[in-house]
């Protein structure tokens, strides 16, 4: 299952996450839901780039 749109996402990932950071899940969802073919395995890897440009960022203003 592909994510269209923002929209189209998870509520608890709407609520929890900034719109650029939406954008940044989904598109790595979409990617991983390809590479991988299972929907949990994608959550987890969207995710973790969330939090890993959420980290980089973070130290990018240090």
């Amino acid at each position: 299952m592909l994510y269209k749109s923002n929209e189209d996402l998870p509520l608890d990932i709407r609520t929890r996450l900034s719109e650029a950071s939406q954008d940044l899940y989904r598109a790595a969802f979409n990617s991983a839901i390809h590479w991988y073919g299972e929907a949990s395995k994608a959550h987890r890897v969207a995710l973790s780039a969330v939090k890993m440009h959420s980290a980089m960022e973070r130290n990018a203003v240090a």
